[in-house]
C-alpha cells in the first residue's frame, strides 16, 4: 500500500491542472505534513542547506570495462536494409523527429560512402496498432571520420534517417514503423506517447536526466534503471558513446580524456562504437524522446579541422526550429517547461553567435506558458571535486548573469563524474533567486567515478590542471567569502549542499508551475530506492523573485529588475505549520 504522502502527492498532481484552487490548498497541505512529519523530504525553501558529503563507498569497485561488441544488447539483430539504431527527439509541441540507420557501416584503409538515395526515409503512423494510416518522409545522410596517417583507418557509416513527424496531437499514444515500404524493409512496429500542449497545467510525468554514459557494465546498470522509473523524456548532458577513447582498430587507446594515445599521432576514435551505442540505447529511445547535447567526448578532430561529425549526424535536434544556426545549442518546450540546451565547446562570448541566440531564446519565453526555465550544458561552472575544477570559468563569466537576469530554475551539467547538488547561488554566493546547479555526470562510463575534491588536503589543482577543450583559461583567486586569497576552499563550500561519488540518474517530476521534485538514484540502490541517494522539493518563488515572474505577475506588481538584488539576498524560510513564507536578512 502507498504511504499517504505519496497519495497525497498524485491527488496534488491531479488537482493542480483540473482544479487549481484545490490543487493549491492541497499543496500546502501536502507540505504542512511534510514539515511537521520527521521523514520529510526537504524543500529549497528550507535552504541554504549545510554541506554534506557521504563519502565513496569502497566497497564498490570505482568503475568497470566497457561491454564487448559482441554482447547480445550491442550486436546488429537486422538484414542490412532494415531500420536499426531507432531513436525518437521531440522538435516542436506538435512535431516529432524519428531517426534509424540502415545499411552497414565500413571501416578500412580505403572506404566508400554509401548511397543515401538508394533507400527511403519513411514512417508509417497512427493511433490504433496496426492501422498506421500517416505516412511522413524525410531525408538521409552519410558521414565520414578520416585520418590522413599510415597505419589509421577510416570509417564511413551506415545510411542515417531522419523524418519529422508534423500534427501530432498532445499527451496521445501513437505507433509507428519506419524504414523502406518500396523494399518491404519497415521496422517493428513501436509506440511512443506525446508529451502535454505547453501549459502552466501541463508537465511531463518523468523526466530522466543521465551525463557521461557511456558503454559499460555500470551503464547497462544506469540505463535498466532508468527504463524501470518509466521516464516520458530523457536528457543526455554529453559524453555519449566515449569512442574517442579506443584506437581505429578498435583497441583500448587511452584510459581518461586527458591522457594521450600511445604511439598515435593524434587523437583517435573507434566509430563502429557509436554504432553499438545506438543499439544499446534503442530499447529505451525508440519510444521516450531523448534529447542530448554535446560533451568534450563528442569533438572527435578530424581532417580539415572537422568536428562533432557523429554527433552532427547521427542525432536530430530543434535546432532550426529554435532559431539555433547550430546543433550544438538550442530549445525547446515540453509541457510547461522551457529547456536551453548550451554548448560549452562552441563560441559562448558575448559577441558570439550562441550567446545572442541564447539572449533572443530567452526574451521570447513566456513563462505565463511555461513558467519554468531549465538549462543544461556539459562541463559544470560550480564543482567541488577536483576533476575539472574551475574548468570553464571564462564560459560562467560570459553567460551566469544572463540566465540569473532571467531566472534560469535549475542547471544540470555533466562531466565531472560524480553527483553534486548545489544551493541556490550567483557568482558564488549563496543567493535565493539563483539557479540550483546540479551536476550527473556519474551515468557509468569508462573513465570511473571521480572521488577526490578539490577542498581535500593536498587536493587543490591548479589552473593549469584544468585546461578547457574550448575556450581561453579564465584563473584567479577568489576575493571575498570562504575562500578569499585562495584558488580553492579549505572545506566543502558554503554552496554546494550535497555531494556523492557514485554512479546513477537523476529524476525530475513537475508538480505544478512552482514545484518540482527532483530525485538522484544511485546505481547501487537498484533505482527503486524510496528517497534516493539524494531527493528535494525544488520550489519557484515568483511571488519573491522578480526574476522568475511572468509577464502577467510582472504587470501586475509592477517590478522592476533593479528591485531583485536586496530581495534576493535574503533568506527563505518555509514554516509549514503557520503554512507562510518568513524572510530573514543573512
Amino acid at each position: 500500500m502507498k504511504q499517504p504522502g505519496i497519495l497525497l502527492q498524485q491527488l496534488v498532481c491531479w488537482a493542480c491542472p483540473h482544479r487549481p484552487r484545490l490543487g493549491a490548498l492541497l499543496l500546502l497541505l501536502f507540505l504542512s505534513i511534510l514539515a511537521v512529519s520527521g521523514a520529510a523530504i526537504p524543500t529549497s525553501l528550507d535552504g541554504p542547506f549545510p554541506p554534506k558529503t557521504v563519502a565513496f563507498d569502497t566497497s564498490l569497485p570505482r568503475g568497470s570495462e566497457d561491454l564487448p561488441h559482441w554482447h547480445p544488447r550491442l550486436v546488429k539483430r537486422v538484414p542490412s536494409i532494415f531500420p536499426e539504431q531507432i531513436a525518437l527527439a521531440l522538435s516542436s509541441p506538435d512535431c516529432l523527429w524519428v531517426s534509424w540507420v540502415t545499411g552497414d557501416a565500413q571501416i578500412g584503409p580505403e572506404v566508400a560512402p554509401l548511397d543515401p538515395t538508394t533507400v527511403a526515409s519513411e514512417v508509417h503512423y497512427g493511433i490504433q496498432s496496426g492501422n498506421l494510416t500517416w505516412v511522413s518522409r524525410g531525408s538521409a545522410e552519410v558521414y565520414s571520420q578520416r585520418y590522413p596517417y599510415e597505419g589509421l583507418l577510416n570509417y564511413t557509416s551506415g545510411i542515417i534517417h531522419h523524418v519529422r513527424l508534423q500534427g501530432l496531437a498532445p499527451d496521445t499514444k501513437y505507433y509507428y514503423t519506419c524504414g523502406d515500404s518500396a523494399l518491404s524493409a519497415l521496422s517493428e512496429e513501436r509506440w511512443f506517447k506525446t508529451l502535454p500542449h505547453p501549459s502552466p497545467n501541463n508537465y511531463p510525468s518523468r523526466i530522466a536526466v543521465a551525463g557521461d554514459l557511456g558503454l559499460t557494465y555500470n551503464s547497462s546498470s544506469t540505463l535498466d534503471h532508468i527504463m524501470t522509473n518509466e521516464p516520458s523524456l530523457l536528457l543526455m548532458i554529453g559524453d555519449l558513446s566515449y569512442a574517442n577513447q579506443y584506437l581505429t582498430t578498435g583497441s583500448k587507446g587511452a584510459s581518461c580524456y586527458s591522457c594521450e594515445f600511445p604511439n598515435s599521432p593524434t587523437r583517435e576514435t573507434y566509430q563502429p562504437h557509436w554504432d553499438a551505442w545506438g543499439r544499446f540505447m534503442e530499447p529505451l529511445v525508440s519510444t521516450v524522446p531523448m534529447m542530448v547535447i554535446e560533451g568534450n567526448h563528442e569533438i572527435e578532430s578530424q581532417v580539415e579541422n572537422v568536428t562533432f561529425a557523429s554527433y552532427n549526424a547521427r542525432f536530430a535536434v530543434p535546432h532550426q526550429e529554435s532559431g539555433s544556426g547550430s546543433k550544438l545549442y538550442y530549445s525547446f518546450d515540453a509541457g510547461g517547461i522551457h529547456f536551453i540546451m548550451l554548448g560549452g565547446y562552441v563560441d559562448y562570448n558575448r559577441t558570439g553567435e550562441q550567446y545572442l541566440w541564447l539572449k533572443n531564446d530567452l526574451e521570447r519565453v513566456n513563462r505565463d506558458v511555461t513558467p519554468w526555465l531549465i538549462a543544461a550544458w556539459h562541463p559544470p561552472w560550480y564543482n567541488s571535486y577536483s576533476s575539472h575544477y574551475r574548468e570553464v570559468e571564462c564560459m560562467r563569466l560570459e553567460m551566469e548573469a544572463l540566465l540569473y537576469e532571467h531566472g534560469v530554475d535549475a542547471a544540470f551539467s555533466g562531466h565531472v563524474h560524480a553527483y553534486e547538488r548545489c544551493n541556490r547561488l550567483y557568482d558564488y554566493e549563496l543567493n535565493s533567486c539563483g539557479p540550483i546547479y546540479i551536476t550527473v555526470g556519474d551515468g557509468g562510463n569508462i573513465e570511473k567515478v571521480d572521488v577526490v575534491h578539490a577542498d581535500d588536503d593536498g587536493q587543490c589543482p591548479t589552473p593549469l590542471d584544468s585546461i578547457p577543450e574550448f575556450g581561453e583559461i579564465c584563473p584567479s583567486n577568489f576575493t571575498t567569502g570562504q575562500a578569499a586569497g585562495k584558488y580553492c576552499w579549505d572545506t566543502q563550500p558554503e554552496w554546494s549542499a550535497f555531494r556523492e561519488a557514485s554512479f546513477g540518474h537523476g529524476i525530475l517530476e513537475v508538480l505544478n508551475a512552482t514545484h518540482a521534485l527532483w530525485t538522484w538514484h544511485r546505481n547501487q540502490d537498484f533505482g527503486q530506492a524510496e528517497h534516493g541517494g539524494d531527493q528535494i522539493y525544488i520550489v519557484r518563488t515568483p511571488d519573491v523573485c522578480p526574476n522568475l515572474r511572468t509577464r502577467k505577475q510582472r504587470r501586475l506588481r509592477d517590478t522592476h529588475l533593479h528591485d531583485l538584488e536586496p530581495v534576493c539576498k535574503r533568506k527563505l524560510n518555509y514554516l509549514g505549520s503557520k503554512n507562510q513564507l518568513v524572510y530573514s536578512k543573512e
